[in-house]
Order: structure tokens, then C-alpha cells, then sequence
């Protein structure tokens, strides 16, 4: 067992000083009024999360919901870049604001705070925890119908701080299509159950790859597992991504408000319409 840091919100460990049952819900800056927390996680990196994260927020703004990014990837923050985002992010005694994109999406992320993007982030567990709890404490998020969570991969410390502090809506599990993914996403499942978390979709990226003279798809990784993964664990909406060169490159180049793909329309509709029936 790990040294006891004697804050029960970051760990799982059941001891004779935890007392339960209780809510570990951190109340949100005072400054904000969020209606529904999606986390995006996956259970290994390399498979699109934040990409996928991006995405989603695009889609909400699109859609006219007031949206925002919560980046959790402390150590490996990408959301900035996926927006094309260079400013810090500014504040006073009283809190934190975010940066706003071109659409208007509000995004906080630990490279938004930093002198330099490429500056390490060497921190051990609690105290990353600890960061990711004050981006929803601190921040003055204002009005928010969606914010996305971007979570580093596995089931962690950020993560377990995720589910645990946030009030949690809902589940996205980014994978890809190799074989290893089953039991990948058996690992994230398992741990929203735990949580008493619903997970509501299952985005599959680099599902194929599409031939733009012929338009044949080719499954450059394996025949797609998601729709036999998705029934294992009761998802209810499944996406795919394709191996896409343009898609990658404009999310790479800070151009996620600019890409047009309808490949996540139906699990958004799903999104939306489990948090408003």
C-alpha cells in the first residue's frame, strides 16, 4: 500500500480512517453554473482522447450549448494546441478565467499557466490530483450547459479525482480497433461502475482507412471490435473515426473549430438527449 496522503478524495484504499459512506463532490468556483460533466477517458494512450474530446466540444458549441474544456492531462496537456491556443490564462485573488476560442469555447489547462508549453510538469500523483480539483474549484467557468473532461489515460489518481469530485454525467471511452482494446476498455468501464458512473458511448478512431480515388475502406489495424465491445458492456452508442491524414493534421495545427465530420452526430444526439430526458 502506498504512503497515506490523508486525502481520501485521490485514493481507493479502504482504511480504518476512512469514514463512510461520503461524497467527495467539490462545490465549483462560485463564478460558475455548469449543467453536465462528460468525461472523455480511454484506457491506454495513442488513441485519439483528446482529438475526441475537441471534437465533441465543437459540436456542442455548433449545436448552441455554452461549452468548456477541463483539461485533466496534466502531464501530456494537448487541448490548447488542439484550439490553436497561445494565450495564459489570466486571474485574480478570487479565481481563475479561461481562455476563450474563436467559437466561444472556454478551455482551462495547466500549458495555459505555464511560461513555456514544452516546460515538464514533474509532479507526483496527489499533487497532479490536486491541480485538476482546483481547475473545477478555482475557475470561473460562468455558464456552461457541457463541459468535456479531457482525462489522461488509465484509471489513476486523475481519473479516481475526476469521478470522485466532479459530478459526473457520463462516460466517453476512446479506443482503437486492436484486438488489446477489449480488455483495455474493460479496465474503464469497470472503473465508471465503480464509480457509479453510466458509460453512454464508445468512440472507436482509426477505425479505417478510406481510399480517396476508390473510396474501399481498409481496416489498416484489424477488423473493428467496437460493436462486439459495446454489447460486452452494455454501451449504448458506438462512433468511428477514420484514419484520416486532413482530420489529424487540422486538430494538430490548432484547427479543431474549422473540421467538419459527422461521425460523432449520433453519439452527441445520444449525449444530449440522455442528459435531457
Amino acid at each position: 500500500m502506498s504512503e497515506c496522503t490523508h486525502d481520501c478524495s485521490t485514493c481507493g484504499q479502504a482504511c480504518s480512517e476512512r469514514t463512510a459512506p461520503q461524497s467527495f463532490l467539490a462545490a465549483p468556483h462560485e463564478g460558475s453554473h455548469i449543467k453536465h460533466v462528460i468525461a472523455v477517458v480511454s484506457g491506454k494512450g495513442g488513441v485519439g482522447k483528446s482529438m475526441v474530446t475537441s471534437l465533441l466540444a465543437v459540436l456542442a458549441a455548433r449545436n448552441g450549448y455554452q461549452t468548456a474544456v477541463l483539461d485533466a492531462d496534466i502531464t501530456g496537456p494537448s487541448i490548447p494546441k488542439s484550439f490553436g491556443i497561445t494565450a495564459r490564462a489570466t486571474g485574480d485573488e478570487t479565481g481563475l478565467d479561461p481562455v476563450v476560442t474563436a467559437s466561444g469555447i472556454k478551455v482551462m489547462s495547466l500549458n495555459m499557466l505555464l511560461e513555456n508549453d514544452t516546460d515538464p510538469v514533474v509532479w507526483r500523483g496527489p499533487v497532479i490530483a490536486g491541480t485538476v480539483k482546483q481547475f473545477w474549484t478555482d475557475v470561473r467557468w460562468g455558464d456552461v450547459d457541457y463541459m468535456f473532461v479531457d482525462c489522461p489515460p488509465g484509471t489513476g489518481d486523475v481519473p479516481l479525482t475526476v469521478f470522485q469530485s466532479l459530478p459526473v454525467s457520463g462516460v466517453v471511452v476512446v479506443t482503437s480497433p486492436q484486438d488489446l482494446v477489449r480488455m483495455i476498455v474493460g479496465k474503464a468501464v469497470r472503473m465508471a461502475e465503480l464509480m457509479n458512473v453510466p458509460v453512454l458511448g464508445l468512440v472507436e478512431n482509426m477505425a479505417y482507412f478510406e481510399c480517396p480515388n476508390c473510396h474501399t475502406r481498409h481496416a489498416v489495424f484489424g477488423e473493428s471490435k467496437a460493436r462486439l465491445v459495446a454489447d460486452q458492456y452494455g454501451i449504448p452508442a458506438v462512433a468511428q473515426l477514420p484514419l484520416d491524414p486532413a482530420l489529424s493534421a487540422a486538430v494538430d495545427a490548432g484547427r479543431a473549430e474549422q473540421v467538419n465530420t459527422d461521425a460523432l452526430n449520433a453519439l452527441f444526439a445520444l449525449l444530449t438527449g440522455e442528459q435531457h430526458a
